[in-house]
């Protein structure tokens, strides 16, 4: 059996505008969450993973790592892969800061948008910015996502 993906027109360099807006879905950093990128990471560190540790440390629950807050932000989770399917060259580049702390529990709110545009020959960079509020809109963490993408073919009569 082989998997349909749905169909769009997809959208290369020129179509973009600084200021398009991706929404991507809301999440609840629960303990599975948690238990899922410990697994991943192999990251052991129990101010992750050890509630009384937290505690202990003037933290009110597990403390989340910065980098489970920066893939909340991953641009697959919402429309943008199926937009530049045709166009994407690939991901170049990513940076975050995080600016409070995320607990076990909070559910994050992460939002991208696109701050720069930059053309080249065949090819253009597009910038976004990566925002992470939580459910008390509170920005948690700022960053950065670049994805190069080709550039429309010209039209040849």
């Amino acid at each position: 059996m082989s998997i349909i993906h749905k169909s769009t027109v997809s959208k290369y360099f020129e179509d973009f505008s600084i200021g398009d807006k991706y929404v991507l879905p809301s999440r609840t950093q629960t303990s599975a969450v948690f238990s899922m990128f410990q697994g991943a990471s192999g990251d052991n560190d129990p101010i992750h993973y050890d509630k009384e540790f937290c505690k202990h440390r003037g933290h009110p629950e597990m403390l989340a790592h910065g980098m489970q807050v920066f893939i909340q932000t991953a641009a697959g989770a919402g429309s943008f892969p199926s937009e530049i399917r045709d166009s994407l060259l690939g991901l170049v580049e990513f940076s975050g800061k995080m600016l409070k702390p995320v607990y076990r529990e909070d559910t994050l709110y992460p939002e991208l948008f696109i701050t720069k545009l930059i053309e080249q020959n065949t090819t253009g960079i597009i910038e976004m910015k990566a925002m992470v509020h939580n459910q008390n809109k509170i920005l948690v963490f700022e960053g950065c996502h670049k994805y190069l993408l080709k550039k429309k073919m010209p039209y040849v009569k």
